[in-house]
């Protein structure tokens, strides 16, 4: 080797690194996501630089994947988008019934081009001879004239509002849970402070023009409708005013996982009720406690004990007597399970010890101890 290359090869060394370096880091931050485009279209406005990236290397990791139908002589079969459903569960049906040949690419094609946030709700036909690009887009330009909103029994608030974007209805998630502060006229024989318990579960097909008012409207027209005369009559025998029982019913719900076990559950709270006892309810807690960002959901389960000492209104553990607002919106079942409890001696209540969901009853302490897990 010359005297000159030994001297500097260090540097041509280093030189090389450099090169390569940027090389690389022109191909990861530039050339990767070119590439992505040109062949995927441009990505979504929302997505940070960081994601673009991710989704750009991802997309070009499957290939000929993206475009090649899992079979070219597959059948038309019809598949359904429920309202309020994640892409994450879209994609793994839409991999489980044959559609496609992988989910993951869907879901990953879906966030990148944004088709994640306008995947419409309702009835669709699709064929395996279509390719994983042509069944996401085709679930985006999907429009039915009717919108479909589902409210699940338990669902809080915020829950019924992440539904709206699925639902075919052209409703902000952030005004009507504003608007939601203030109950339409057909509430106010309850005086309701806001519309959480009176979202009346069920599945409401609507013009997709329908607005705002008319909505809350609507749901709340269906609540007045389902509150019959026996089931006031109920609620005046356990001494509770309408406000109060929904209050009750939406901790029940929450409660009741076996809906068997509703009218049980409602005699505890009662019981415990009448005799000046705290209601030790979870779901109030868990109410209080919010959004959960590392599991993203609204209800923390299991509560530690440190939970129970949350500083809030709603807080059961701390605070004698009803949260000052429901906690859920509760269902049929769990208001008539408030109207016309069982007639029990039990004051406490735990979740079996077999994961069945179902609960063993007590009617003391001793006992509810006792009912513990080994």
């Amino acid at each position: 080797m010359p005297k000159f290359f030994r001297r500097y090869q260090y540097y041509f060394l280093l030189a090389a690194l450099v090169l390569i370096a940027f090389a690389c880091v022109f191909a990861f931050f530039y050339y990767l996501p070119a590439r992505a485009s040109l062949l995927y279209g441009p990505p979504a406005k929302d997505l940070s630089i960081p994601n673009r990236i991710e989704y750009s290397t991802r997309l070009l990791s499957y290939g000929d994947e993206l475009t090649t139908p899992l079979d070219v002589n597959g059948a038309e079969q019809p598949f359904r988008v429920e309202s309020g459903e994640s892409v994450a569960s879209i994609a793994d049906r839409l991999e489980g019934l044959g559609f496609i040949s992988n989910g993951q690419a869907f879901f990953d094609y879906a966030v990148y081009t944004g088709i994640d946030l306008t995947i419409q709700s309702g009835d669709f036909t699709l064929s395996p001879a279509q390719s994983i690009i042509d069944i996401a887009r085709s679930l985006q330009n999907f429009s039915p004239s009717d919108a479909t909103l589902v409210i699940l029994p338990g669902w809080r608030m915020e829950e019924i509002a992440a539904s709206l974007p699925t639902s075919g209805l052209t409703i902000a998630p952030e005004t009507f849970l504003a608007a939601a502060n203030t109950p339409p006229q057909v509430l106010s024989f309850a005086a309701p402070a806001t519309m959480e318990g009176f979202f009346f579960p069920d599945t409401y097909t609507l013009p997709r023009e329908t607005t705002l008012d008319q909505l809350l409207d609507i749901i709340g027209r269906n609540f007045a409708a389902k509150l019959t005369q026996d089931l006031q009559n109920g609620f005046a025998a356990q001494n509770l005013s309408i406000y109060q029982a929904v209050t009750l019913a939406s901790i029940v719900e929450r409660e009741a996982v076996r809906k068997e076990e509703s009218a049980t559950i409602a005699s505890v709270y009662l019981n415990r009720i009448a005799l000046g006892m705290k209601l030790d309810a979870d779901p109030t807690v868990q109410y209080a406690l919010g959004y959960q960002f590392d599991t993203g959901s609204w209800w923390k389960s299991p509560l530690a004990l440190t939970d129970l000492e949350v500083i809030s209104a709603y807080n059961t553990y701390q605070n004698m007597g009803l949260p000052p607002t429901p906690i859920s919106n509760p269902g049929l079942e769990a208001l008539m399970a408030v109207a016309y409890p069982q007639t029990t001696s039990f004051y406490y209540f735990r979740a079996a010890c077999d994961g069945s969901g179902s609960h063993v009853f007590a009617a003391t302490f001793e006992e509810q101890i006792a009912n513990g897990c080994p």
